[in-house]
């Protein structure tokens, strides 16, 4: 399955990992065993890069929740649970929006709840293409 690209999607998802990489003592992420065995309902924090119409910052950059609908062979499928700042209401990239993700991508991990199960279990806004 494909990831989320900038220019064919108008967003992408930043790789957490390499942010931490880059700046362990001030950008922490969960531990990977922690990321890799996230089940439906859990959420996962990302940080989502955005294409804007705006001259001066082209993309914006948000750190948004997600819940888990499932793991795939090599990640998983989630929902958004948040609706992005920096643009308006849409089909693409909104709350309910179905994406995939990696445990690389992940900055923070949240317990489920009895109603983010609930809504992991429910049918998304809008798929993911399954390419």
């Amino acid at each position: 399955m494909r990831e989320p690209d900038l220019e064919r999607d108008g967003w992408c998802l930043d790789d957490g990992e390499e942010r931490h990489r880059g700046a362990p003592s001030t950008f922490w992420i969960p531990e990977a065993g922690g990321r890799e065995q996230l089940q439906p309902g859990d959420y996962a924090k990302l940080i989502f890069r955005i294409a804007v119409d705006d001259g001066d910052a082209p993309v914006s950059v948000e750190r948004m929740w997600v819940i888990v609908r499932e793991r795939t062979l090599e990640a998983y499928l989630g929902v958004l649970d948040n609706d992005p700042d920096a643009i308006e209401q849409n089909e693409e990239l909104w709350s309910g929006t179905e994406l995939p993700f990696g445990p690389r991508h992940i900055i923070d991990t949240k317990a489920r709840t009895d109603l983010s199960i609930e809504l992991a279990a429910q049918e998304p806004r809008r798929r993911w293409p399954r390419e």
